[in-house]
């Protein structure tokens, strides 16, 4: 390696084919960093590599098989000696009430947004804890803490992985390690495309649930949310020490977050009295 590669970070980024993780290996790229670019068909990788194929390994990875989280851990850090930054970012959008979501949709849902996401942390926390140095950033969502009907299984997988991140963080920054947990609301990828899935509709909540799809519908190929800038302020925010545990992105996100501390300080402070009331006498 010349000086600068050895002065550079090296990222491991889930879902790279697309959304923050295309828009992340790109800056990354532009800013001489290393990158491990991961998709579950590598080809879809193959522009990143070529443009800098000094600095890029591109690497087959589902991360509900743990055995290709392993693998691809593996040769990750005997491609490039070291991982400093992990970003889970695989996954993907679903929109259905709870009675319209099957049970295997919903173990699905958890499977590529927590369990793999958790998986693919644990087979890099023991690195990043010898070295004593690493930051794990984990992207959530404005839905890892409110939520929409016909978003619940969506936001429950995020809210999950938001309170094992939250947790993560006071386990190991006493080995020099962070956690940053990213909170995008709507922005211009495929998850309002491509990347959504929509379960079977019944008649009863075409009022609730409905807006929320005919919401969708409006939003596609049109979030005000910029991926790249979003890029950017995640890089910098690794750059910087990772100084907070979260990192809302987007004005609806900031708005969102705010109303549901709002509305969760009210009901706390409403049921305050018949909370105290009951203590042992």
């Amino acid at each position: 390696m010349n000086t600068q590669q050895a002065q550079s970070k090296v990222w491991f980024i889930t879902g790279t084919s697309s959304g923050f993780g295309r828009s992340l290996a790109e800056e990354l790229i532009e800013r001489g960093e290393r990158v491990v670019a991961t998709a579950r068909d590598a080809r879809t990788l193959d522009d990143l590599v070529a443009r800098a194929p000094e600095r890029v390994l591109a690497l087959q990875l589902d991360v509900t098989k743990p055995q290709e989280i392993h693998s691809a851990v593996a040769s990750a850090i005997g491609r490039f000696g070291a991982i400093d930054v992990l970003v889970n970012n695989a996954g993907y959008s679903v929109v259905g009430a709870l009675e319209e979501t099957s049970e295997a949709e919903l173990r699905a849902v958890f499977e590529a947004m927590f369990f793999g996401a958790v998986a693919t942390t644990q087979a890099l926390l023991p690195h990043m804890r010898e070295r004593r140095a690493g930051t794990i950033v984990q992207i959530t969502s404005v839905g890892g803490l409110i939520t929409a009907p016909g978003f619940g299984p969506y936001c429950a997988a995020k809210h999950a992985l938001e309170a094992v991140s939250e947790a993560l963080s006071a386990e190991v920054s006493a080995f020099g390690m962070r956690v940053l947990i990213v909170e995008p609301g709507a922005f211009r990828t495929r998850l309002f495309g491509s990347a959504f899935r929509a379960m079977p509709t019944l008649p009863a909540y075409a009022e609730t649930v409905g807006a929320t799809r005919a919401y969708v519908e409006k939003e596609a190929g049109a979030q005000a949310g910029d991926p790249t800038k979003a890029a950017r302020a995640i890089i910098d925010a690794v750059d910087a020490g990772a100084p907070n545990l979260r990192l809302p992105l987007g004005a609806d996100a900031v708005s969102g977050i705010r109303a549901k501390l709002a509305q969760v300080t009210s009901d706390v402070n409403s049921t305050e009295r018949v909370a105290l009331a009951t203590a042992f006498d």
